[in-house]
């Protein structure tokens, strides 16, 4: 069972990290077009900037998970050097539930806003409406609690084992 949850989180974050990074080549490619149509044309395109701005809203919240995964997120250095056994075992349980709580927040919200946000149209693209901006809170959310749990189960500190 650990086993199976472990490479379903390894999945669902993979793919959370490919849809950041793909987030910002969009949002690079968007800049570069702005750069040469706003300097080179001289016709600068006003949708591009709004479409940068949503995907890196939606890079940083795909993001999120992988920070969380690798335990990189909420980092507690201090704490992990000077316990051991179970007492390292309780402040990651700590940790972890002082995350979850953070990141059901952002669910919770980031929903609300998003649903509540459906009727209204991003200024510069009236085409779009804000639901798809906030939507990005609720799902990157939904991605992070994979990996919060996925650190608690299988805790990652690469960092803190090389410092030592």
């Amino acid at each position: 069972m650990k086993d199976k949850f472990l490479r379903f989180e390894r999945f669902t974050s993979g793919l959370a990290m490919g849809g950041a990074c793909l987030m910002l080549v969009v949002a690079s490619l968007l800049g570069l077009f702005q750069i040469i149509t706003r300097f080179v044309l001289e016709q600068p395109a006003e949708w591009s900037e709004i479409l940068i701005r949503l995907a890196l809203i939606w890079m940083v919240f795909l993001g999120i998970p992988t920070a969380f995964r690798q335990g990189a997120m909420v980092s507690v250095d201090v704490l992990y050097r000077m316990t051991r056994g179970h007492a390292r075992r309780l402040l990651d349980w700590l940790v972890a539930i002082a995350a979850m709580v953070l990141v059901l927040v952002i669910l919770w919200w980031g929903w609300d806003y998003a649903v509540r946000g459906r009727v209204q149209s991003m200024a510069g693209l009236e085409s779009i409406s804000m639901f798809w901006g906030y939507l990005a809170l609720p799902v990157g959310a939904l991605f992070s609690i994979l990996g919060v749990i996925g650190n608690l189960i299988d805790p990652v500190r690469e960092e803190l084992e090389t410092a030592q």
